[in-house]
């Protein structure tokens, strides 16, 4: 069944009227017609079954029949704390995390980060394009939410507002904690901040501080990885680890 992200505040009186993209998705792409079964979902958690009661040149009426909580959210909520790549990695990071599940993303200025953002409006303009990106993912991986991408943060900022969090740090000189182990030592938490170095590598600075801050250092083996590898294959390592991605959480 095909499935569309809608917001909650145009449900009303058990309707919704669709426009724009995915209005003219339904009706040139997918030609649907009245009387067709669609999927709504929310962005916060909740899926609809509806069923196309009116077709009009730009916007789509939805009859509203049932109401569920999603069941593609992981229980375990992981919040990604990238340092901003230079070029498009970024948007692949935030496109694959998407569609693994993370809850939500930071980008994060280091130290050794490449990319400077220049203004205010230049962070927001990212962050904007960003979202886009991240909407699209969990649309198309069926995500019950929209994982929301923040505005950049420093890496002193960063480190210090998860503090109610499990918190690992991916870091290549780490040679006493793997990720297995620290998994082991975390499992019962469902609550996870991942912090993903730049491409130049983490300060000597920023690792003390953030080991101050109760973050884990760890080590993900002997291969080193690009930063656009490091947050997508932690992620899948969690989501695994946790038992997300067992086959009998899919919805029949």
């Amino acid at each position: 069944m095909h499935r569309f992200f809608v917001d909650r505040r145009s449900l009303s009186d058990n309707t919704v009227r669709i426009s724009g993209e995915d209005s003219r998705h339904i009706c040139r792409v997918l030609r649907l017609h009245e009387g067709d079964m669609i999927r709504l979902c929310d962005g916060e958690g909740m899926d609809y079954e509806g069923v196309i009661e009116k077709i009009y040149e730009n916007s789509v009426v939805v009859a509203v029949k049932r109401s569920f909580p999603s069941s593609s959210e992981p229980q375990t909520k992981v919040v990604l704390y990238q340092a901003v790549p230079k070029g498009t990695k970024m948007d692949i990071i935030i496109q694959k995390c998407v569609e693994l599940g993370v809850y939500r993303i930071v980008p994060v200025i280091t130290a050794r980060t490449i990319v400077k953002l220049e203004s205010e409006k230049d962070a927001n303009k990212k962050t904007a394009r960003w979202q886009r990106i991240a909407r699209e993912a969990a649309r198309q991986s069926r995500r019950g939410i929209i994982p929301q991408v923040s505005v950049p943060l420093a890496f002193d900022n960063a480190i210090q507002s998860c503090s109610d969090m499990f918190r690992i740090l991916p870091w290549e000189n780490e040679r006493k904690l793997g990720i297995k182990e620290c998994l082991e030592t975390g499992k019962f938490h469902r609550d996870i901040a991942i912090m993903i170095g730049p491409e130049g590598g983490w300060d000597e600075d920023e690792i003390l501080h953030a080991k101050k801050q109760g973050w884990n250092t760890v080590s993900l083996g002997p291969r080193i990885l690009r930063t656009e590898t490091v947050g997508i294959a932690l992620l899948a390592a969690i989501m695994f680890y946790s038992g997300e991605m067992d086959v009998r959480k899919i919805e029949n």
